[in-house]
């Protein structure tokens, strides 16, 4: 690579963004930073700004507009606030890739502008496929958008994928670690807190996505989004929980044979390869050393007792708007779980009550699914009050 890659990254301040500048940081001679963003963390988001010089910052909460304004004036970077601004700045013709690091169903209408912009996409936002992955990849390949996953299953898959994409894939497994309640009860599971959710075993990341591992709600995003970037049937798809988070996805080939693609949990490593794809850069993560996982175990998922799994499936198998129905939903309970208004086996009573009652739409537009998220969200909202 002659020239620097120019990264808009979205949701800079999150924990995919912080990693995400760590890569660039490491590799500054190969990637630039364009453009950051975030919701509401001001500081760190004039501090990001400062050390990495990009041509603009959006803030999306318009009230700290000024404060950011007054930090970064001075530096001559251009500063915009507010929702139509993100959806904007993707289209900046000095951009070449957008890593979307935004949270939950904030990253469809930023993503879809930056495909049209044709701009290549690093994508650790699942909700964008799970909402309305077959828009996207329609799109994707009308404008010639590559769309490299960040999520550590899906990244696996791709690195598997290398080399083989013209032999059909039999099977695609992804792998779960069961988050920090496997094995447990629904008599255990009704009764835990927050602060017990908030515990992963092995991987460090924001409130939502580690809420959602717990309930294998995020299994079931992954399930969605698998069969969208990977053009695969919902039947080819099989998850298998493995608590060590090592291998962290495996694809069989039409000849029995499967590719399995190992090394500690560090979302680092698949956010390099995004970036840097087809190229692997050197890096200083820690390795991975057999001796110190001499058995590394596989298991069935309870999808019984964890029933947001078995929601995913379902909606994936109706199609139509029924993911984003099943996403917004989630993204409801999951912020009145936090918030101590909802149980945890509540949430997917109140998911799967949602998924039967607003209106299926067979082949939804871009504006159904806007529609189905704002009536989705206002019946999660209704159940959680009753």
């Amino acid at each position: 690579m002659s020239e620097k890659k120019k990264v808009a990254l979205l949701g800079s301040t999150g924990s995919i963004g912080t990693q995400a500048l760590e890569v660039i940081r490491g590799h500054a001679d190969r990637f630039e930073v364009e453009v950051l963003t975030a919701q509401n963390n001001v500081d760190l988001l004039v501090q990001q700004a400062l050390e990495f010089k990009p041509n603009a910052v959006v803030i999306v909460n318009e009230t700290h507009y000024p404060k950011v304004k007054e930090a970064l004036d001075p530096h001559f970077i251009k500063v915009f606030a507010g929702e139509n601004s993100l959806a904007q700045v993707v289209e900046m013709d000095s951009i070449d890739v957008v890593l979307t690091a935004l949270v939950g169903y904030s990253g469809l209408l930023p993503t879809i502008k930056a495909i049209e912009a044709g701009k290549q996409i690093a994508l650790a936002n699942k909700e964008t496929l799970v909402v309305a992955g077959e828009l996207i990849t329609k799109l994707a390949r009308e404008k010639g958008v590559n769309i490299y996953p960040i999520d550590s299953e899906h990244s696996a898959i791709f690195q598997c994928l290398v080399g083989e994409f013209h032999n059909p894939i039999e099977k695609l497994i992804l792998t779960a670690s069961g988050g920090p309640f496997r094995g447990k009860d629904k008599q255990f599971l009704s009764t835990v807190t927050k602060e017990q959710a908030l515990k992963h075993p092995n991987w460090d990341m924001g409130a939502k996505i580690t809420i959602d591992s717990a309930s294998m709600m995020n299994k079931g995003l992954e399930v969605i989004e698998a069969k969208w970037l990977f053009g695969v049937d919902p039947k080819q798809i099989e998850v298998v929980v493995h608590p060590q988070s090592i291998v962290h996805s495996l694809v069989q080939f039409e000849d029995g044979s499967i590719k399995a693609q190992l090394g500690l949990p560090d979302m680092r490593i698949p956010i390099q390869f995004a970036l840097s794809y087809p190229d692997r850069f050197v890096s200083d993560f820690p390795r991975f050393d057999f001796m110190k996982y001499p058995s590394l175990g596989f298991e069935a998922p309870d999808g019984d007792t964890f029933r947001n799994l078995s929601l995913a499936f379902e909606a994936l198998e109706k199609g139509g708007n029924a993911p984003c129905i099943l996403n917004a939903s989630n993204e409801v309970v999951v912020a009145a779980f936090l918030c101590g208004e909802v149980g945890f086996l509540e949430m997917s009573d109140i998911i799967g009550h949602t998924l039967q009652t607003v209106d299926f739409i067979a082949h939804p537009s871009l504006e159904d699914y806007v529609e189905t998220d704002k009536k989705a969200r206002e019946k999660t909202k209704e159940l959680i009050k009753h």
